[in-house]
């Protein structure tokens, strides 16, 4: 390392956010830029660990060379340094924004101290690489005749799309929505990643001989067994759309929706799309969303910029404590108290809350009926004396998802599918269908966007 003293020299430091006035009345993404010298010195704060936990499994699924790259970093070799991270990760610019960084979790540094800044790093590497015009497409030695449909284009389906180009295969990308993009064009809203991050890569792959169809529905538009004639090998990569719902009495009233629908009409609005279906805001209601995860800090995030005059949220488990918990000791994801960039911004925000109904006049929602429940040996007991109700105009359900839509594609291609309801693959990531492949959420349930790259990848090799 250039700088092996320099965990004890600097301090852990990240990007400012943009001041909170300021930012809820727009939709650009939340982050000041950090200047060079202060990403140099987060860089020479890894600590040549000897056994970095950081980029092992655990910490970081796509294998990242994070004290490589850390280290050119802080000598100024930049280039150099988005060679690294390239080796192992297609798609940086969208990890460095998106991914909660296990691999700061696992960091060596981070037993004893505050752990590097890994994040912030990779992602002014990739941001300067595009600036500096060093991101070039990278063409095959060769072409193999071969032809591979990916069906999805999340970033497990672009990440497997962009390896098999660049092994010479032509590969076409279906997705059923009107853009490309998956979750990252409509699940990310915009103040987290705004969409020329994903355009800019998306003409990389363009220019490196990958065929884009958006608005083509596999399953509806095609069957699986037309797709399965006209391409030698078909890489599943759809995703886990089927939401969690709340079968409470009340849950067919108007104003309550899925996380999802909600989101994406927003980032449609933001490209200037019309909106067709029955609009979704949270202008001067009343919000509760149920759900604490990322997708429920991105309701709220939203929630802010529409305008609400308030907003709750609810979480069914037990509030985590402010530190590491004991039972996910280091280099372990740590079961802690996670402030978001959105609860900033204001939030009414509770755990142990379940909700029992939904009551309403004329078939729209204007309360929100529940109690307090205590988490006892796996199960949630209803807490005596502490019934509630909560006016409420627009329910956001932001419950997590059960897994991939079967009902469509998967049930007429026939593959089988494991004990979760997922895509069940061999060690080589072929369906119970030859030729049939599948990676990402698809497979493995909802995860992070790190797993999703990694699966896309591995799905790759296999094919």
């Amino acid at each position: 390392m250039a700088d092996p003293k320099g965990f004890l020299k600097y301090a852990r430091e990240g990007p400012k956010r943009r001041p909170v006035e300021i930012r809820v009345r727009d939709w650009k993404e939340l982050y000041e830029p950090m200047p060079e010298d202060r990403l140099k010195a987060q860089g020479a704060r890894c600590m040549d660990c000897g056994v970095p936990f950081c980029q092992s499994h655990n910490g970081c699924p796509v294998v990242n060379l994070i004290p490589e790259w850390n280290d050119l970093v802080q000598r100024g070799r930049w280039k150099d340094a988005l060679k690294a991270l390239h080796t192992t990760n297609n798609f940086p610019e969208f990890t460095g924004r998106l991914c909660p960084a296990p691999c700061e979790s696992a960091c060596v540094l981070g037993i004893n101290s505050d752990p590097v800044s890994i994040r912030v790093v990779e992602w002014n590497i990739i941001d300067k690489g595009f600036d500096e015009g060093w991101v070039e497409p990278v063409l095959p030695v060769s072409r193999t005749g071969k032809t591979v449909a990916v069906i999805g284009s999340g970033p497990a389906g672009l990440a497997a799309a962009q390896q098999l180009a660049r092994a010479g295969h032509s590969v076409t990308v279906l997705e059923k929505a009107d853009r490309i993009g998956g979750l990252l064009r409509y699940g990310i809203p915009d103040f987290k990643m705004e969409k020329w991050v994903v355009d800019r890569r998306l003409d990389q792959m363009k220019a490196e001989g990958v065929e884009f169809k958006a608005g083509v529905h596999v399953g509806v538009d095609l069957t699986g067994e037309e797709l399965r004639r006209r391409y030698d090998a078909v890489c599943l990569a759809m995703g886990a759309e089927q939401p969690r719902d709340l079968p409470v009495p009340g849950r067919e009233l108007t104003g309550i929706h899925p996380a999802m629908a909600y989101l994406t009409q927003q980032n449609k609005r933001n490209a200037g799309d019309a909106i067709t279906a029955e609009p979704i805001t949270a202008k001067g209601k009343r919000v509760v969303i149920i759900g604490g995860g990322d997708t429920g800090s991105d309701c709220l995030g939203t929630s802010h910029r529409q305008g609400c005059s308030e907003v709750h949220q609810f979480e069914l488990l037990p509030e985590p404590p402010p530190t590491r918990a004991g039972s996910t000791p280091w280099p372990l994801w740590p079961m802690q108290l996670r402030t978001s960039h959105a609860h900033e911004e204001g939030c009414d925000r509770q755990w142990s809350v379940s909700t029992t109904k939904f009551t309403g006049r004329n078939g729209q929602v204007t309360k929100l009926h529940g109690h307090r429940v205590a988490f006892e040996n796996g199960t949630f007991t209803p807490v005596p004396g502490t019934a509630f109700e909560l006016d409420v105009d627009l329910v956001l359900l932001a419950m997590g998802f059960t897994g991939p839509v079967k009902n469509g594609l998967l049930d007429g291609l026939g593959v089988k599918y494991d004990a979760r309801g997922n895509v069940a693959v061999d060690d080589q990531y072929m369906s119970s269908v030859e030729g049939v492949f599948a990676g990402g959420d698809v497979r493995r349930g909802q995860s992070l966007i790190v797993w999703a790259i990694a699966e896309g990848r591995k799905m790759a090799a296999a094919v």
